[in-house]
């Protein structure tokens, strides 16, 4: 991927929701590149569709309208086989919960996505979960198990697993959501971290404070983008922490 191809763009992105007697709009007519390198936090009320934009976003959800490519290559209308081969090998996923599966030791839950992968030998299965596990300060503790680990440490060993692959984009879904206030900054120091050493991160986080350690901020409302600014300018800032 050259310099000047998004990780991600999506045009027109939409998805509705239908049963027999209601039609819900959860997005309409979403416009959102994001290139290389860049740190976004999307905000907005429960509701808003944030949730639905990041599952679509990581092949979690197919759009009912709407184009979208990662790498320049359309995925749209992948089907569900396709969808889990670009999945694991372009995208990272953090979530608020862990994940972290409780009777495999922190080197088997972050090789995972290398198994699932297939073709890469063992030995060098291990050496990258190693080095991965070092990068986010989890070295020291391989051969623990989740339950033995605090909140934000099961959270940095849920972000190795979701680097150990090398995605093209890092989705983080509310990542502070289940930790203290201490554990969250920690975590949120350590995104900051990998962001400065290249990583592309799409965070969707309620915090007005954790949005801004973000580059970019994106509100969501009723399903459409209606704010899209540098978390950096002065007027933005103020006007997220007054919402």
């Amino acid at each position: 991927m050259n310099a000047t191809t998004p990780v991600i763009d999506v045009k027109g992105l939409t998805k509705v929701y239908r049963t027999e007697e209601v039609e819900t709009h959860a997005l309409t007519g979403i416009e959102l590149g994001i290139e290389p390198g860049e740190y976004i936090a999307a905000m907005g009320p429960s509701g808003c569709g944030k949730t639905t934009l990041l599952s679509i976003l990581g092949l979690l959800e197919t759009p009912t309208a709407g184009a979208y490519r990662i790498s320049g290559t359309p995925v749209e209308t992948l089907n569900a086989s396709q969808r889990a081969r670009v999945r694991n090998r372009h995208i990272g996923f953090v979530f608020q919960a862990f994940n972290l599966i409780g009777d495999l030791t922190v080197e088997e839950n972050v090789e995972l996505p290398l198994v699932y992968r297939g073709g890469i030998p063992r030995g060098e299965r291990r050496e990258k979960v190693r080095a991965v596990l070092e990068q986010v300060g989890m070295g020291h503790r391989l051969g623990h198990y989740p339950g033995q680990l605090s909140g934000g440490q099961q959270q940095r060993v849920a972000i190795a697993r979701a680097l150990v692959g090398e995605p093209s984009i890092l989705l983080a879904d509310e990542p502070t959501g289940n930790l203290d206030s201490r554990s969250g900054e920690a975590v949120m120091e350590l995104l900051s971290e990998l962001h400065g050493r290249g990583a592309t991160i799409f965070m969707v986080t309620h915090d007005p404070h954790y949005a801004r350690f973000a580059h970019r901020i994106i509100r969501l409302m009723d399903g459409q983008i209606v704010d899209d600014a540098d978390a950096r300018e002065e007027s933005f800032t103020t006007d997220l922490v007054s919402h």
